[in-house]
């Protein structure tokens, strides 16, 4: 496929199906998979061994991370970064502007969005524009993001409140703070938040 032999895409392992189209200039990282009907607008920066599914969107002025995994029918817009390790759930929704109207053009209100690393999105879910969603939060699937999220927060409903802590293996934890997946330990800072310990 000729937009494989461009100088910008590592080649070596980049696979983009026949399907996609990916605009001049975009970068793409060795081991990522673009599938059917995707469309990669200019000026993106894609990481290594990613997985962008069905019906992807990104761009332009797009960034993301290495390992990143987006499924199914979402559209990354210009203003959105995710970072490394981010899980983006079939049609999660990212918004740009806070009052959309047809007629009236709104591009110099774009809000930035930062998903850093390790967040999980879940399917259906809406991440109003202008929000940190922290590292390994949690995301449940149709929740709407309305403000920041702390890292490890699990946050669901309409709008999406916060209703216990993740590990970063995505278990949710206890009142003990230790996963039950891996036993890694965690504790709650006096500012409310989590960390995990060494």
């Amino acid at each position: 496929m000729d937009n494989i032999n461009r100088p910008d895409i590592d080649a070596a392992d980049v696979f983009i199906h026949e399907s996609a189209y990916v605009d001049y200039p975009s970068t793409i990282g060795a081991g990522t998979k673009i599938w059917h009907f995707c469309h990669i607008l200019p000026d993106v920066e894609i990481g290594s061994d990613c997985v962008l599914g069905q019906n992807v969107m990104v761009g332009p002025d797009v960034t993301i991370g290495d390992r990143c995994k987006i499924q199914n029918n979402v559209s990354v817009y210009r203003g959105v970064t995710l970072e490394e390790g981010v899980f983006c759930g079939p049609s999660v929704v990212f918004t740009n502007v806070d009052n959309p109207r047809a007629t009236i053009e709104r591009k110099h209100e774009f809000r930035p969005t930062s998903v850093q690393r390790g967040a999980t999105i879940g399917a259906n879910a809406t991440i109003v524009c202008g929000h940190t969603l922290g590292a390994f939060c949690f995301i449940g699937a149709g929740a709407v993001v309305t403000s920041d999220v702390p890292a490890y927060a699990l946050m669901v409903g309409v709008p999406a409140r916060q209703i216990g802590w993740m590990s970063e293996a995505g278990v949710r934890l206890g009142a003990d703070l230790i996963c039950p997946d891996d036993g890694s330990q965690y504790r709650e800072k006096p500012d409310g938040r989590l960390e995990k310990l060494a």
